[in-house]
């Protein structure tokens, strides 16, 4: 009987083994094959700069880009172990997965024809492989999420940062959420004024932490539910017979029908996403919570410029080691803290007139320090500085600066029109002044097109018009341009003046 007894095991521990190594050979089969999975990333990207970005996804990603005909849109193909180095992307603004792309989509005569074809394709489009993508990219988007909640539960009292000017807390909580539980955190603030506050806070993240753990745990129990989900519809074509929302109404009835998912507006799951642009359209599916441009900047000012935008500006003149990049108009801070951010290897200046300008600018470096000390354990600074100057008397020797990017006055929520007649062309010529001959670069941003063109025209001698992108800056038109510094050196108007008076 024990003979019969240790074969029945023996032979029950063999059942299990080759069951075990079923599972495993089941579970890595499937993770080999999401990870080689090919799917179309489609990505919003400031319009005018679809060229900038489409490079960056060459030089990055080492894939193909296409421009979409409707502006601010690219598309490119990745494998889905790449999935993470496309949200590092610096020139995109949003994220999604192409479901599938009809380039010459056939709309019927009448708007019930219309809606009811809408009806149809949510059930013939090809979900599978996109959803598991956007199950995979929700990994991303739960961490995000989680720190997100956090600071929505701190408090929201006010704290003043020794210099009488009054911070939320919320934005301090923000640089210790993800780290809180590591005992390395106290030990950069030296400071005994702060000490006692940080400590504070980071006490009170890990309680929240906790807490969010207890949820978690709970949330994981009622993870089959069912998923809710939001339509967005963005439409562009003067020919169609129907709206926005009706598109985004049938075809989420469609989708709803289809999946038995729950509609819901504002705490939604999944966001299915409908692009039409004249007769091409593509379905999609979100993979961002919020624009990717909201990074590096904490203290924002009347016009704070988006940092995908800036990171286009300063790709335009190709910085190169050891170059050195000014922002001679800064404001917050977006230009000089992205280029420092992404171009490490040249040196930054971000100098105003304006002394609370410079102070936010100030700030945003030293969040971002923080953030980087504190969440990536970097113990160096930035190559960075700011400034407080006159843009017209730059504290700066001739001839000295390699590349000047900056966000000029449009005259609208910063200075006016009439102004602007007097600061361009002595701009222009200050910058001459301080960007190197032969080889300087300038990238200026305006929406005052008439005042710089006329300004320009009158430095033909000293900068040369190399290149001009139209940007949308929140619903303005506006031009980004790009200006070589001509090898002429730069002779001050009143040296020129004593020339033309002196007799040959």
């Amino acid at each position: 009987m024990s003979d019969i007894q240790e074969a029945t095991d023996q032979l029950l521990d063999v059942n299990l083994f080759e069951n075990q190594r079923f599972v495993k050979v089941t579970e890595s089969g499937h993770r080999s094959e999401s990870e080689h999975l090919q799917v179309t990333i489609g990505a919003t990207v400031p319009t005018g700069f679809e060229q900038t970005a489409a490079d960056e996804v060459r030089e990055k990603l080492g894939s193909s880009c296409k421009i979409s005909k409707d502006r601010g849109k690219i598309y490119f193909d990745i494998s889905v172990e790449s999935l993470a180095k496309v949200h590092c992307l610096r020139s995109v603004d949003n994220l999604f997965v192409v479901v599938q792309e009809f380039k010459d989509y056939q709309f019927k005569e009448t708007k019930e024809e219309v809606l009811k074809d809408f009806e149809d394709l949510a059930g013939k489009l090809p979900w599978t492989d996109p959803l598991k993508v956007w199950k995979i990219n929700t990994s991303f988007k739960k961490k995000k999420a989680k720190r997100k909640k956090v600071n929505q539960n701190s408090s929201k009292g006010k704290i003043n940062n020794g210099q009488g000017e009054k911070i939320d807390e919320r934005d301090v909580k923000k640089e210790f959420t993800s780290n809180a539980g590591e005992p390395h955190i106290l030990d950069y603030y030296e400071n005994p004024a702060i000490k006692e506050e940080i400590s504070t806070l980071v006490g009170d993240d890990l309680a929240s932490s906790k807490e969010e753990e207890a949820d978690e745990s709970s949330k994981e129990e009622t993870d089959h539910r069912v998923l809710k989900f939001r339509v967005t519809c963005n439409r562009a074509g003067e020919k169609h017979c129907f709206t926005s929302n009706e598109a985004a109404r049938d075809f989420g009835g469609a989708v709803q029908d289809y999946f038995k998912w729950k509609a819901d507006m504002t705490s939604f799951d999944v966001e299915v996403l409908l692009n039409i642009h004249d007769n091409e359209i593509v379905v999609g599916i979100a993979l961002t919570e919020e624009s990717l441009h909201r990074r590096n900047i904490t203290h924002f000012g009347p016009t704070t410029l988006r940092s995908t935008l800036a990171y286009g500006m300063l790709r335009l003149c190709a910085p190169q080691p050891s170059d050195i990049i000014v922002d001679p108009m800064c404001g917050t801070g977006a230009i000089p803290i992205e280029g420092a951010t992404e171009w490490s290897n040249c040196y930054h200046i971000a100098g105003d007139n304006n002394p609370l300008a410079v102070n936010r600018a100030a700030n945003n470096i030293s969040s971002l320090l923080t953030k980087n000390q504190i969440q990536e354990s970097k113990s160096w600074g930035l190559p960075i500085d700011a400034v407080q100057w006159d843009i017209c008397s730059l504290p700066l020797r001739t001839g000295s600066v390699d590349i000047i990017v900056t966000d000029m006055p449009f005259g609208k929520r910063m200075g006016s029109k009439k102004r602007n007649w007097n600061l361009y062309p002595a701009c222009l010529q200050e910058m001459s002044r301080v960007c190197r001959p032969g080889t300087g670069r300038a990238v200026l941003l305006t929406q005052d097109k008439k005042c710089f063109t006329k300004a320009l025209s009158r430095m033909g001698h000293v900068w040369r018009k190399v290149h001009t992108i139209w940007v949308n800056i929140g619903g303005l038109h506006a031009a980004v341009y790009l200006l070589k510094r001509t090898s002429q050196g730069f002779v001050h108007p009143s040296e020129q003046d004593e020339e033309k008076r002196t007799p040959w």
